[in-house]
C-alpha cells in the first residue's frame, strides 16, 4: 500500500459536480493506497474574495459587502447540494460553512469602517476560499462512506515566517505535520495555500501556494508520491494551445521541471516541488479528465537522459531592461550595485546578459516593473557611469530546456537555425552554466511563432499526449453529466 498526497485545484474543484468527481477519484485510489487530500478554493473564489476586500477598503460600502456575501453563500450552498446526497452530512457541512461566512462578513465590515487593507488582513481574507472548500470536499468523502476530517493548513502543522502574502515555511513544519496527521484515519482534507506564523496569525504561501502545501505535507509524512491533478495530461513539450501536436513528457527531472515552470510553463510553480526535492519524493502530474493516464513523473536529476531537449516554453509577461555607458568599462562593482538597487526596489530578474565589452547589461524583468526599475537605477548611478537606461515592453522570452543538453554538441545551433528559418530576430540570449537551458528574447509578435519553430527544430513534435482521445472524451462526458451517486 502506497502513501499518496493528492492536490486538486483550478477546474478540478470549480463546483459541486466537480467536487463529486474528485470524490470519485479519491474513492477509486483509496482502495489500495493511503491518501491525504489537499484542496484549493472553488474556481475563481479567491479572486472574488480579494476584489470585495479592496472595494470595502476603498468605498466602505456595507451593502456591497452584503450582496457579495449573499452570492458566495449561494454558490457554496449549491455546491453542497450538488455534491452531497446524505441530508444529515449536507446539513452539518452547511452549518460549518455558515459559521465561517459569518466570520468573513464581520471581517469585511471591519475593513469598511477602517478604510484600510493591510497585508495581514489580505492573508486573512484570501485564505477563506480554501476554508470553505475543504469541509465540502470532506463531506463528499463521508457521503461516499470514506472516513474524513478537514484541516486548515495551520491545523495540519504548516508554520511560516510573517511575510504576509508570500510566507516561507519554517523547518519545524516537517516535524509538526506528522504529529497532526499521522497515523492517517481515512482521508484527511487539508486546505492548500494557508498556514500560520509562530504568533498564530494566518499567513498564505503566495503563488503556487496550494501545490507547495501538498509538497510540504508529502515530504513531512514521507509519502511515496505526490500527485498534482490538473486539466492537462501532464507536463507537455510546449503549450498545446500554440502547438496542437505537443505531447506529454513521460518522465522529467526535478531540475527540468523547475526550469520549465520558471520560464513560463504553468503546470507547476518553481517553489512547489522544493520540499519533494529535499526528501527525494517523486512528483506526478495527472489529468482529472483521464485518471488512468500516468501523466508526467518528476524524479531525481540523475534519471537517464533519453531526450536531449524536453520542452520549449514561452513567457510573455516580461519586459527588457538595458543599462549602458562607456563609464561602466573597468568600473568595479557596477553589476553588484545594479542588482542590489533592483533587489531593494523589489524587482525580480528573470534573465541576465552582459556584453563582453562590459559597456552593457541587459536584464529581463517581470511585467509592470520597468518604471520602478528605471527609477532605482537612475538613483544609483551617475551619468558618467551609466549613460543610458532603456526598456522595451514589447518582448517575450522563449526557453529550450533539457538536462541532456549538457555536453551535447550542436544544441544551440539547432535552436537558432530554427529561429533563422522562421525569420525571427533574437534580441538577447542567456544560457545557464549547467547547460540545461537556453533562453532568448524575441518580439512579442514573434513569440508563438518562435515556439512552433523551436518545437519543430528540436524534434519535439508527435502525437498529442498518450491518452486515448476516446477515453478522455468518456471521462469528460461523465464529468459534465453531473455527480455520481452511491
Amino acid at each position: 500500500m502506497a502513501r499518496l498526497v493528492m492536490k486538486f485545484g483550478g477546474v478540478s474543484v470549480a463546483d459541486g459536480n466537480r467536487l463529486r468527481h474528485v470524490g470519485d477519484l479519491v474513492a477509486h485510489f483509496h482502495r489500495d493506497n493511503e491518501i491525504v487530500l489537499v484542496t484549493s478554493a472553488l474556481q475563481g473564489v479567491t479572486d472574488e474574495l480579494l476584489a470585495c476586500a479592496r472595494r470595502a477598503a476603498s468605498e466602505g460600502n456595507v451593502s456591497d459587502v452584503m450582496d457579495f456575501m449573499e452570492r458566495i453563500t449561494d454558490r457554496h450552498n449549491q455546491a453542497i447540494a450538488d455534491a452531497i446526497q446524505n441530508p444529515a452530512i449536507a446539513k452539518e457541512v452547511q452549518g460549518i460553512i455558515s459559521e465561517k461566512l459569518s466570520l468573513l462578513e464581520k471581517a469585511y465590515i471591519g475593513i469598511c469602517y477602517l478604510g484600510e487593507l493591510t497585508r495581514r488582513s489580505l492573508d486573512y481574507i484570501s485564505g477563506y476560499g480554501e476554508q470553505l472548500a475543504a469541509p465540502i470536499l470532506s463531506g463528499v468523502l463521508r457521503d461516499m462512506g470514506i472516513e474524513s476530517q478537514h484541516y486548515t493548513g495551520r491545523e495540519a502543522g504548516i508554520i511560516t515566517d510573517s511575510n504576509y502574502g508570500d510566507a516561507r515555511p519554517l523547518e519545524k513544519t516537517y516535524g509538526l505535520i506528522p504529529q497532526k496527521l499521522l497515523p492517517l484515519k481515512g482521508v484527511p482534507v487539508v486546505t492548500g495555500f494557508i498556514a500560520q506564523d509562530e504568533k498564530g496569525t494566518n499567513t498564505t504561501l503566495g503563488r503556487g501556494g496550494s501545490d507547495l502545501s501538498a509538497s510540504l505535507i508529502g515530504a513531512a509524512i514521507n509519502a511515496d508520491e505526490i500527485w498534482f491533478w490538473k486539466e492537462t495530461s501532464g507536463i507537455m513539450t510546449t503549450d498545446p494551445k500554440i502547438v496542437p501536436e505537443a505531447k506529454t513528457i513521460p518522465t522529467i527531472s526535478y531540475r527540468e521541471a523547475m526550469e520549465l515552470s520558471y520560464f513560463g510553463a504553468k503546470v507547476l510553480h518553481p517553489r512547489a516541488i522544493e520540499p519533494a526535492i529535499k526528501k527525494g519524493i517523486p512528483v506526478r502530474v495527472k489529468c482529472t479528465f483521464d485518471p488512468e493516464d500516468p501523466g508526467t513523473q518528476i524524479v531525481r536529476d540523475d534519471v537517464p537522459k533519453e531526450d536531449v531537449i524536453k520542452a520549449v516554453t514561452l513567457h510573455q509577461k516580461v519586459e527588457l531592461l538595458n543599462i549602458s555607458g562607456a563609464g561602466m568599462i573597468g568600473t568595479l562593482g557596477v553589476a553588484a550595485r545594479a542588482f542590489t538597487a533592483l533587489a531593494e526596489a523589489g524587482i525580480n530578474i528573470v534573465m541576465i546578459s552582459q556584453g563582453s565589452s562590459e559597456a552593457n547589461i541587459s536584464m529581463v524583468i517581470e511585467e509592470g516593473q520597468a518604471d520602478r526599475a528605471d527609477e532605482a537605477l537612475r538613483s544609483e548611478f551617475p551619468r558618467d557611469v551609466v549613460k543610458e537606461i532603456s526598456h522595451d515592453h514589447d518582448v517575450c522570452t522563449v526557453a529550450v530546456t533539457g538536462s541532456g543538453m549538457a555536453g551535447t554538441p550542436g544544441v544551440a545551433a539547432r535552436v537558432f537555425k530554427a529561429m533563422g528559418q522562421a525569420k525571427i530576430n533574437v534580441v538577447m540570449i542567456s544560457q545557464a552554466s549547467g547547460q540545461h537551458n537556453i533562453s532568448f528574447v524575441v518580439a512579442s509578435a514573434d513569440g508563438e511563432r518562435a515556439v512552433r519553430g523551436g518545437e519543430r527544430g528540436c524534434g519535439l513534435g508527435g502525437e498529442a499526449g498518450r491518452s486515448s482521445p476516446r477515453r478522455r472524451q468518456e471521462w469528460t462526458s461523465a464529468w459534465r453529466r453531473g455527480p455520481s451517486r452511491p
